[in-house]
């Protein structure tokens, strides 16, 4: 069966375009184009309902300069409202990986919305004489402006859902270190025995490192709201009225919630990709750290019987297909995963700014794609390891306190009363005989039992104290 098209044209010649489809000549084009990863921008619904968000706040704009008829900035606005409703987002069917620095997705969303503005304006799709995709909805514009300025929306709302799930999962780790705080164990070096901690110090210190990184996040949240909407083609705005940059600003900010303000020199901020490069480095961070915990989480968790074993985590899934009971840390394992893909998005960010050429940079479609992906997959990671593992991990306090009191990281609690010398003889005879270092200092007459037994109090080994440095010839 032959399907019903249309007939549309452009500055290249004419296409045939689906009769039903919202979009036209131009996003059939990129379509031809730039048949890449087979995902289209509509995977992305910040992304669309952000290009619906600068189209309505510039058809407004335009209507208060006078530029545009009232009916039709009604129309406009009125498809845009619907588009943020999520409505029509299948018709947004371009490529995520595209040349043209966006423009085949700016195009795509001047069509979509123009076709549904003249059904609402009681016309047919393609009837672009009655309202025009470039001349009307793309009115003072340029992709230039309106591409980076819709990613930078869409990312703000990424970076709010994932500062959200950070402060879920920090707030968990801090449960668990009130939960764990009178649990004494072995702290490590270099994967070596080193002194005494509890594990709720342990699990505080993945709570402030997640505290650290959402107020770097919300530093970069603050640059990403600076925004060249108005700038046109380079920023000199050719073409806009002169109030318009002030006005549509404005007018974004009513629309999206989101307070915008216009960068101080809009030919610079046309051509550079620093915001982006300074979100991606935090985000980043972000997994960097997050991939750090996991790391430890798996090693605290390792065993059940051969390893550390100072926590359990909780089990979610049978591990093997060949060894009965395993149980593995596949929550963790999917959160470092994320943090690889992460860090690898930013050097294709990295590359991807350094590559711009004088006063645009076009490779902005893919540092979207990758900041997307970044934001969406560290949030479901942050939800994940919060909700499905952290907080159902337990301890194990007496598994904990056998392996310190079996180390010789007790040793170094003992050093300001016996002395370096001393303390390092009975790390060396424990680790040849594999006698605790507690009963080769009584076994030596070194300390009285209380006196030890005082020493070796959490409370004490666990925090700074005051001790009198032995003098020479002390015993």
């Amino acid at each position: 069966m032959t399907q019903a098209v249309r007939v549309e044209h452009d500055l290249l010649g004419e296409r045939a375009v689906p009769a039903g489809a919202y979009y036209g000549i131009h996003t059939v084009r990129a379509l031809e184009n730039f048949a890449i990863t087979g995902t289209s921008i509509s995977i992305y619904p910040d992304l669309v309902t952000a290009l619906a968000c600068v189209k309505q706040a510039a058809a407004i704009a335009n209507s208060e300069l006078g530029l545009l008829e009232e009916k039709r900035a009604v129309a406009i606005r009125l498809a845009c409202e619907e588009i943020r409703e999520r409505k029509l987002h299948e018709e947004f069917v371009v490529d995520v990986i595209q040349g043209g620095a966006g423009t085949s997705s700016n195009m795509n969303a001047n069509e979509v919305i123009c076709n549904r503005a003249l059904e609402i304006l009681g016309h047919g799709k393609g009837e672009y004489g009655h309202l025009h995709p470039l001349d009307h909805v793309n009115l003072s514009q340029s992709t230039n402006d309106v591409y980076p300025t819709a990613v930078k929306l869409a990312l703000n709302f990424g970076i709010q859902r994932l500062l959200r799930e950070m402060s879920s999962l920090r707030t968990a780790f801090e449960a668990k270190a009130a939960e764990f705080a009178d649990v004494l164990k072995v702290g490590r070096t270099q994967l070596q025995d080193a002194v005494p901690m509890t594990l709720g110090q342990e699990f505080s210190t993945y709570a402030v490192m997640l505290g650290e990184d959402e107020q770097r996040l919300a530093e970069a949240a603050a640059l990403i709201r600076e925004i060249n909407l108005g700038a046109t083609a380079i920023g000199t705005g050719i073409n806009a009225h002169p109030d318009y940059a002030r006005i549509v600003t404005q007018r974004l900010s009513e629309v999206s919630g989101v307070p915008f303000v216009t960068s101080p020199n809009l030919i610079e901020a046309t051509q550079d990709a620093g915001a982006f490069v300074q979100l991606s480095g935090v985000l980043k961070r972000v997994a960097v750290k997050l991939s750090k915990t996991c790391n430890d989480l798996r090693l605290l968790a390792s065993g059940p019987r051969a390893g550390i074993g100072e926590i359990s985590l909780p089990a979610m899934q049978a591990g093997s297909s060949i060894m009965p009971g395993k149980i593995n840390p596949v929550i963790p394992e999917v959160v470092n995963q994320i943090a690889f893909e992460a860090i690898g998005n930013d050097i294709t960010v990295t590359m991807a700014a350094e590559a711009g050429q004088l006063q645009l940079n076009a490779f902005e479609p893919i540092i979207a794609h990758s900041l997307f992906k970044s934001l969406a997959h560290l949030t479901a990671g942050c939800r994940t390891l919060a909700t499905r593992c952290v907080t159902g991990i337990r301890a194990n306090p007496e598994r904990a306190r056998r392996l310190l009191d079996e180390s010789t990281a007790l040793v170094t609690a003992l050093t300001p009363i016996l002395g370096y010398e001393r303390a390092s003889e009975i790390a060396r005879e424990a680790l040849e005989t594999g006698a605790r270092v507690y009963d080769l200092v009584l076994g030596k007459g070194l300390m009285t039992r209380e006196r030890l037994d005082d020493v070796l109090k959490p409370e004490v080994l666990t925090r700074p104290q005051k001790w009198t440095v032995p003098k020479p010839g002390d015993d």
